[in-house]
């Protein structure tokens, strides 16, 4: 039996869920963001895996459209941990095997904007981590997330957060999002 997850976006998030399904006696085959697989059908335990998810931060995925919306996150989470080297539309087109005008369309309806919005707010939070960690200049930073200038990243960080990156340097309130709070 493979399920979905919805919010399952980090090792972390797996560490837990699969620590937590052990404990109750659930065994886990394979684990991906988004994703469990388990050893046989669990059909009778799905309200146990349910309760399980839910008490942990996560819900389980029955719709079709909220199936395709979390794969499109995975995909996307994957994507800015990845040294993404393709356009973004085909990116989706080939993971998730759909015409990518009806995956957006799916997208801007249920999330209120479009994939490529959603994509620059993952990487305006990777900007502020990135920033926070104190490792690499602004052009790498830019360079690392795809950008052609860091004068492009610096425009697009600005109008997101309202602050230049220097300026969010300087200031140690940080306000990050978990990528799975994005929207």
């Amino acid at each position: 039996m493979r399920i979905k997850v919805k919010n399952m976006v980090c090792d972390r998030c797996k560490a837990v869920l699969k620590q937590e399904l052990g404990k109750a006696g659930i065994e886990v085959v394979q684990m991906d963001l988004g994703e469990i697989q388990f050893s046989e059908n669990l059909q009778t335990q799905t309200e146990r895996i349910r309760e399980i998810l839910v008490k942990n931060g996560f819900e389980l995925i029955e719709d079709l459209n909220n199936s395709y919306i979390a794969d499109i996150k995975k995909y996307l989470i994957n994507a800015l941990n990845d040294d993404l080297h393709q356009n973004l539309s085909k990116y989706l087109s080939e993971k998730m095997n759909k015409d990518y005008s009806s995956l957006s369309k799916m997208f801007s309806a249920k999330e209120g904007l479009t994939i490529e919005k959603y994509f620059i707010l993952l990487k305006v939070e990777r900007v502020k981590e990135e920033i926070q960690m104190e490792t690499k200049t602004f052009s790498e930073i830019a360079y690392d997330l795809n950008y052609k200038s860091s004068s492009h990243l610096a425009k697009q960080f600005k109008s997101i957060t309202g602050m230049s990156m220097s300026d969010y340097r300087k200031v140690q309130d940080w306000n990050r999002k978990p990528l799975d709070e994005i929207v």
